[in-house]
């Protein structure tokens, strides 16, 4: 298993309400997030299609950085233009800590297929298969498998108090794509095949960071 982490997070806006969340994400929270210690790399995408209208990632040197005191601090005592976002401005919240446990490919994509599984744990090695399978192909530029972390023991912050609790998963796959008609229809396939997952289909918006952290 990888040690490197993943904090992955899907999410609607308050009708209305985009313009302040682009001022947030792009002039305060992007930045913020990555002057944690142990954050790597954040990545922002706005969807193309699927039940999330947003989706972004940060990759950390552990999870364990997603538990340290230096982030949990950031939660607990949010900035004035975060409690306005998480009170006034963020719709079904769906954030998770996990593990980056498998990644195969060489690039970062101009286009995401998100797979989210809420109930069950998706089978790694099946999907490990379907990725190598579809690196294959140069128009295919990477996959990632994340596993939800053990929850116990991570108490609420007060960031998510704000929000009114946030939806888990147990696992995502992630497929990049170098262009948007390979991303729509990967995504359809891959509803068709596994049937019990939630499918997004997203443009990257913007990516920082100290390494783009392959």
């Amino acid at each position: 298993m990888s040690d490197l982490g993943i904090l992955a997070i899907w999410n609607n806006v308050a009708p209305g309400r985009e313009a302040d969340f682009e001022t947030w994400f792009q002039g305060e929270h992007l930045q913020e997030r990555l002057g944690v210690p142990g954050f790597i790399f954040g990545r922002r995408h706005q969807a193309i299609s699927g039940a999330s209208a947003f989706f972004n990632f940060y990759l950390v040197e552990s999870p364990a950085v997603l538990t340290s005191q230096p982030y949990l601090e950031r939660l607990d005592n949010p900035t004035p233009m975060t409690r306005t976002m998480m009170t006034e401005v963020f719709r079904d919240m769906n954030r998770t800590l996990c593990h980056r446990v498998v990644r195969r490919g060489d690039f970062r994509g101009a286009y995401a297929v998100t797979l989210r599984w809420f109930e069950t744990a998706p089978d790694v090695a099946a999907l490990t298969s379907r990725i190598e399978t579809l690196v294959a192909d140069p128009a295919i530029a990477a996959g990632e498998i994340w596993t939800a972390t053990d929850p116990a023991g991570q108490p609420v912050s007060e960031e998510e108090r704000l929000r009114g609790g946030d939806r888990k998963i147990k696992g995502a796959l992630m497929i990049d794509t170098l262009r948007e008609a390979d991303a729509v229809e990967l995504g359809a396939a891959l509803q068709d095949e596994f049937a019990g997952a939630e499918v997004g289909v997203f443009r990257v918006l913007c990516q920082t960071g100290r390494s783009l952290g392959i």
